[in-house]
C-alpha cells in the first residue's frame, strides 16, 4: 500500500519598501519547525534595499517575484498566490512583511485539516492583537462599520480563548488556505489594491462552503504596532472607502444594506464643511463611482491580473 505524500506548503509574501522588517521575518521562517517547501517573495517595486535582502537569502528556498510597479498589497497576494497555485502546491501560506511566526506556528496549523485557517496575532509585548472579526455584518443596515466584534475585543487574552475560534474575515498575515478553496472561488482579487482584499476572500471562501478559524496556538507576532486608522482625506483614505463600499455591494444580504454606501457617501459629503473634510468628500465621491465599477466579484476560473487605473497611488 503506497503511503500518501506530505502536503506541500508555499509561503507567500508580499512586501514594499520594509526590507529591515522582511529581513527578520524571513529569519522567522528560516527558523520553523516545519520549514516551508518553497517561499514567494512578491517585492512591489520597492526602492530601498530590498532586493539585497532577498539576494543574500541562500539559506531558504525562496524565489524572489520583483514586480515592476506597484501591484498593492491585493495585487501582491494575487500575483504570489497565482504562482504558488501554477506550482501544484496543497497549502499556501500568505505573510505579510512585517510579522514573524513564532517557530512552531507552521506545525500547528498544518497539524488542523480546516480550509481556511488563521494564526493569531500578538505584539511584540505578548498582548493578544488579532483583529479578524468573530462577527462581521452585513445584514444589518444600521450597522455602519460591519466589524462588530473581533477575536481581540471578544477575548481579551490568547488565554481565555478556545483553542478554535470561527471568524468571518482575516488579514492575509498567517493566512493558510487549501489549495481546493482557490479551485473553488479563484485568487485574491487584486482590483482592491490595499484595504478588503482579504475581507472578500474570506467571506468568497464561507460562501462557498469554506469556513475559517483561528487557532489560539499558532503564534504570530507583529513588529510593528497596528496603524488602522489612516486619514481618510489621504490616498488611502480613497481606498479605505471604496472597497468598503465594494465589499457592501458585493456581499449584502439585502437591498438596504447594499445601499447604504450611498447613504455613507452623503453624509460624509453633507458633513464635510462642519468638519474641514473637503478632501475626504472627494474621496468619498471617486470612492463610489469607482466601487459601482467593482460591484461584480471576478469569476471564479479568473487568472489574470486586474487592477483599475482610477485609484490613487503612493
Amino acid at each position: 500500500m503506497t503511503e500518501p505524500q506530505p502536503e506541500s506548503v508555499a509561503i507567500v509574501v508580499v512586501t514594499y519598501n520594509r526590507a529591515d522588517l522582511l529581513s527578520k521575518m524571513l529569519d522567522g521562517l528560516a527558523a520553523l519547525t516545519r520549514p516551508a517547501d518553497k517561499i514567494y517573495v512578491v517585492n512591489n517595486a520597492s526602492s530601498d534595499h530590498t532586493r539585497q535582502v532577498l539576494d543574500e537569502r541562500d539559506d531558504l528556498p525562496l524565489t524572489a517575484i520583483h514586480s515592476e510597479e506597484n501591484l498593492g498589497g491585493a495585487g501582491g497576494f494575487h500575483l504570489g498566490v497565482r504562482t504558488a497555485y501554477d506550482a501544484g502546491h496543497d497549502r499556501i501560506w500568505l505573510m505579510d512583511d512585517d510579522v514573524v511566526p513564532a517557530p512552531d506556528c507552521l506545525t500547528i496549523m498544518l497539524d488542523h485539516d480546516g480550509p481556511c485557517l488563521a494564526a493569531v496575532r500578538e505584539d511584540s509585548r505578548g498582548n493578544l492583537v488579532e483583529k479578524a472579526a468573530t462577527h462581521f455584518d452585513l445584514r444589518n443596515p444600521l450597522a455602519i462599520r460591519p466589524k462588530r466584534t473581533s477575536v481581540e475585543t471578544v477575548y481579551g487574552t490568547r488565554e481565555a480563548m478556545p483553542a478554535e475560534v470561527g471568524i468571518q474575515n482575516a488579514a492575509f498575515e498567517g493566512f493558510l488556505v487549501k489549495r481546493e478553496v482557490i479551485d473553488a472561488i479563484g485568487l485574491p482579487d487584486p482590483s482592491y489594491f490595499i484595504f478588503y482584499d482579504d475581507v472578500d476572500f474570506v467571506v468568497r471562501a464561507a460562501r462557498a462552503g469554506f469556513p475559517a478559524l483561528a487557532l489560539r496556538d499558532a503564534v504570530l507576532v507583529r513588529q510593528l504596532d497596528f496603524d488602522q486608522q489612516h486619514a481618510l482625506d489621504t490616498w488611502k483614505g480613497f481606498y479605505m472607502y471604496r472597497n468598503l463600499f465594494v465589499v457592501h455591494f458585493r456581499y449584502g444580504e439585502n437591498v438596504l444594506v447594499r445601499f447604504k454606501p450611498y447613504l455613507i457617501t452623503l453624509a460624509v459629503i453633507l458633513l464635510s464643511p462642519l468638519r474641514g473634510g473637503r478632501s475626504e468628500a472627494a474621496n468619498v465621491f471617486k470612492a463610489i463611482r469607482s466601487a459601482q465599477s467593482m460591484k461584480v466579484p471576478p469569476p471564479a476560473n479568473q487568472r489574470s491580473r486586474r487592477i483599475p487605473s482610477d485609484g490613487p497611488t503612493p
